[in-house]
């Protein structure tokens, strides 16, 4: 949520913003609502000092019928102040709605650009595997070294439902054990967080109400969580932090969910888009200063990177255009690993910085040098997702034989194994 002062101060910075984001957001009337909110709460505040003050009197005034008086005039003022009372209540509502509204501005590195068609390439690495032989899907692969049931798992969970299973399932552990390795050891906090959030953290990351149709929702108002970043940024809600304790370097687990609501006919076969999922996420909570949180954006990213070169699958990374950032993101990077056997790439890992647009809704805050009272700034960026990465790591380490290589980092976490064969 971006400061209403700043909105006020700086209204085509912010429109010009929107308008990159491809965000309609009328700020005339956010800003007449604002005028109002203002007005109201003066004028209620001075009705309250003058209640106060009459209700002083009141007590102190030995005259009956001054008394008698001042209680009819109190009596109207106190109708007066339910009428505006109610009025600040209904101005408040549509405040909020169109506050929750206003995109962050993007930073001005940020390509223009109606989709993630017009993202720039920034980076290339590894080359394109080619093969000697008829290359197959991972789902062909897969079936035949009995890897993956999708039938059962459409069965047991519907649309989009799978079973990983024998080899599919200690690779993903593998993955799992490895990224743990690879990433605590750049000074990360390992935490297992909740799938299952309150409304207001889905609010607070910016996910609602933008995303509403694409969240699983319970019979108890709860929703399920789309990334750990969501219940990782409500960790500290509400929380002052010592400039000391920062940056905070988060680790995060859990299950994902997501409904996929737009993307109806599209991926509907394999493991690119699941609807339930696993993903390990990096989460850092830093001073309120842009170069800080420049510096961070490109040293998670980059973190992302070292472990896709690690695993030596060839992939690129994309600076994203206006049109393909959430509401919150003042600049994201994508990372899109190759599929051989679509000829594209496929986004594997996104890593954003929003400056304090997140933390401003969870009133998450530090105390800086000066003692002043300042809300952090928000970075996050996927270190891994299973079973996605599953796509290309199968893809590309096949073997004409129908076998596949496991990568060599992984061999430790497979009981020293160098291929997965039929059994």
């Amino acid at each position: 949520m971006l400061n209403i002062k700043f909105i006020r101060e700086n209204k085509e910075v912010v429109a010009a913003g929107a308008k990159k984001k491809h965000v309609e957001i009328d700020l005339d009337k956010l800003l007449a609502l604002d005028d109002s909110r203002k007005e109201l709460l003066q004028s209620i505040e001075e009705k309250r000092a003058t209640q106060n003050e009459v209700s002083k009197n009141i007590s102190s005034e030995s005259d009956t019928h001054k008394r008698e008086e001042m209680i009819v005039d109190m009596q109207t003022l106190k109708t007066e102040l339910q009428k505006e009372e109610d009025k600040l209540k209904e101005v408040m509502v549509g405040w909020q709605a169109l506050m929750l509204q206003v995109p962050n501005v993007p930073d001005m590195s940020v390509p223009d650009g109606d989709s993630d068609e017009d993202n720039k390439e920034i980076k290339n690495w590894g080359d394109k595997t080619e093969f000697s032989f008829e290359a197959k899907s991972h789902v062909d692969i897969m079936n035949n070294l009995d890897m993956v049931d999708f039938e059962r798992g459409v069965k047991v969970s519907g649309f989009r439902g799978y079973f990983l299973k024998n080899d599919g399932a200690l690779l993903s552990y593998a993955i799992w054990n490895y990224a743990m390795d690879f990433f605590l050891k750049r000074g990360f906090d390992p935490m297992i967080v909740p799938a299952i959030v309150r409304k207001s953290n889905l609010f607070g990351t910016g996910h609602l109400p933008n995303e509403a149709e694409d969240v699983y929702r319970t019979q108890d108002d709860d929703y399920l969580a789309g990334t750990s970043e969501i219940a990782t940024m409500g960790y500290h809600a509400d929380e002052v932090l010592e400039k000391s304790e920062l940056p905070k370097k988060f680790l995060s687990f859990s299950p994902c969910y997501r409904r996929e609501a737009g993307s109806h006919g599209r991926d509907t076969k394999g493991l690119i888009r699941v609807h339930e999922f696993y993903k390990l996420e990096q989460v850092i909570l830093c001073e309120a200063s842009h170069e800080e949180s420049v510096k961070w954006h490109e040293w998670l990213n980059r973190n992302t990177e070292e472990f896709i070169e690690s695993l030596k699958i060839p992939y690129r990374t994309v600076l994203n255009c206006g049109g393909d950032l959430g509401q919150g993101q003042v600049k994201k990077y994508d990372i899109e690993l190759w599929v051989p056997l679509e000829e594209k790439y496929r986004e594997i890992s996104s890593a954003s910085y929003l400056h304090d647009f997140q933390t401003r809704r969870f009133n998450t805050r530090y105390k800086d040098d000066d003692g002043k009272i300042r809300y952090v700034h928000s970075l996050n960026c996927t270190a891994i997702p299973t079973p996605r990465i599953l796509v290309s790591l199968i893809e590309n380490y096949q073997q004409e034989d129908g076998t596949i290589t496991i990568p060599e980092v992984l061999r430790p976490y497979m009981q020293g194994r160098e291929s997965i064969s039929k059994k």
